[in-house]
């Protein structure tokens, strides 16, 4: 069976982020580890916090270059985590 490396690294936790954005980042090391895509109807399903909030945090994480948008089919933005290497810190 392929093992693939826990996508989480704890350098999120010294960026200053605040605690909804990291929870998010979270949640998409978990959705990336179970291979399921990191979307934001599959976040929505699992964030226990405002569509608003969702929002503001993924564009943090985006700018940050902690996530990319690799792909959108007009009605889903799909997202991807980067290496920690390319991360604006």
């Amino acid at each position: 069976m392929d093992q693939k490396t826990p996508s989480m690294n704890q350098k999120i936790f010294e960026l200053g982020l605040p605690t909804e954005t990291i929870s998010l980042y979270l949640l998409c090391c978990s959705l990336a580890d179970s291979r399921a895509s990191i979307s934001e109807k599959n976040l929505l399903g699992i964030w226990n916090s405002t569509r608003d909030v969702l929002t503001e945090g993924l564009d943090r994480l985006e700018n940050r270059n902690i996530l990319i948008r690799t792909c959108s089919d007009g009605e889903e933005d799909i997202y991807h985590l980067t290496d920690s290497n390319r991360w604006k810190v």
